[in-house]
Order: C-alpha cells, then structure tokens, then sequence
C-alpha cells in the first residue's frame, strides 16, 4: 500500500513530470515499478508514470 505521500507524488509525476523536484517518495515509486526514468536526448532524464503506476491511479478514480 502506498502512503499519502507516496500517492501524492504518483499523481504528480503523472500531471508534470518535467517539473517534479527530487522527493523521497521516488525511490519507492521508482523500488515499486510504479514510475520509471527515461533517457532523454542530450542525457536529460524524465520521469514517467509505469502501466503498473497508471492501473494504480485508474484504480483510484473508480473508488474516489
């Protein structure tokens, strides 16, 4: 189960991933498959939302 937190910072890679700062919650985001990094051109990288961590906010807006 993921905590507030982490749930919150699900939500935020999803809606402005290019603008997220660097937050604890990642790494378990990251240990979880729930979002990944992607290499951009020139060595930039970007953090996504997984089909794994989609699911989980899908899920989430059912219930909600």
């Amino acid at each position: 189960m993921l905590s507030a937190h982490e749930f919150a910072t699900l939500m935020l890679v999803r809606d402005s991933a290019d603008h997220i700062a660097e937050r604890q919650e990642l790494g378990t985001l990251l240990e979880r498959q729930l979002v990944a990094m992607e290499q951009l051109a020139g060595g930039a990288v970007r953090l996504r939302i997984t089909q794994d961590g989609d699911s989980v906010l899908r899920a989430f807006a059912r219930f909600h």
